[in-house]
């Protein structure tokens, strides 16, 4: 551990990232059990994306927790090896890394398994390998990994998992990643990372070279139009969820849908122009589209 960075300290800065997420991590008006444990939940979450982007704080701490040296710091495949091999041990042993310790009592007390932490590691291992997607079917089995877990566990968490819950949130959630994809298309880009369906480009006529302009021409914007399309008719699909829960947790999967929809509302304002910047919806708009799926007008 460095003498400049205290395990409390790593710990800190990563759940503090729940304030600029696009989407409500752990709302105020959640029941206090249910916002510490979505909490332990988010930091594993942030954690694991963070080594797959190399975002980790300086001065590798985290590194030396996981047990890897300073001078493999930067390897990110053997971090989230390392970080696998972190995480079984909450389920067996005693974890190493402070974010893991804080996640324990919670995977004990909600009985959750190991599966869908294991599909986020995988997710962000795969994005050290696989860099572009020819397929939609491609691109959806990738969202099986990095999306659909965190639903998954939000339903675990709040002891409502059911088959049919579970399928409507995976709805919802590839649906929140395409448009965040679509949000980050430049941003992606500069990692050497594109989201969009190869198969659709090329129906588009969108070469690389395009996502590298500081605006998108016409071609540009209908992909753009296209998959944002796609996303809402996810959403749509995975809506039905919010009808089928009750209290608190209703207004939760509110947020999450109404967050999607308000997204792509933001990007077709934009006229899908998502080059310059992550188009954003305000919370008016957030607010009226959570009104309009808590009083099941859509």
């Amino acid at each position: 551990m460095t003498a400049t960075t205290t395990a409390p300290d790593l710990e800190r800065a990563t759940l503090d990232k729940a304030a600029s997420e696009n989407f409500p991590v752990a709302p105020f008006f959640l029941p206090r059990d249910w916002r510490d444990d979505l909490m332990a939940v988010y930091g594993f979450a942030r954690l694991v994306d963070d080594i797959g982007d190399g975002d980790l704080a300086p001065g590798g701490a985290d590194a030396e927790l996981l047990g890897v040296s300073a001078t493999d710091a930067d390897d990110r495949l053997l971090l989230l090896d390392a970080f696998e091999a972190d995480l079984r041990r909450v389920f067996d042993a005693t974890p190493s890394h402070p974010l893991l310790r804080r996640l324990q009592p919670v995977v004990r007390r909600r009985a959750l398994t190991p599966e869908p932490f294991l599909g986020l590691i995988a997710a962000n291992r795969q994005d050290q390998l696989v860099t572009r997607y020819e397929t939609y079917d491609d691109l959806l089995a990738y969202c099986e990994l990095s999306a659909n877990p965190v639903g998954r566990l939000v339903l675990a968490v709040t002891g409502t998992s059911t088959p049919e819950r579970i399928r409507l949130s995976d709805a919802i959630c590839t649906a929140l990643q395409i448009v965040e994809h679509l949000q980050d298309v430049a941003e992606d880009f500069g990692r050497d990372r594109i989201y969009l369906p190869a198969e659709d480009m090329k129906r588009f006529h969108v070469t690389e070279t395009d996502l590298s302009a500081k605006t998108a021409g016409a071609s540009m914007r209908a992909l753009v139009a296209y998959e944002a399309q796609r996303a809402r008719d996810l959403l749509n699909e995975g809506a039905p969820l919010v009808g089928s829960v009750h209290g608190r947790l209703k207004l939760l999967l509110a947020g999450f849908v109404a967050g999607g929809r308000a997204a792509v509302r933001a990007i077709a304002a934009a006229e899908y122009d998502v080059l310059p910047g992550p188009p954003k919806p305000g919370k008016v708009q957030l607010l009226r589209e959570a009104g309009v799926i808590l009083r099941g007008e859509g």
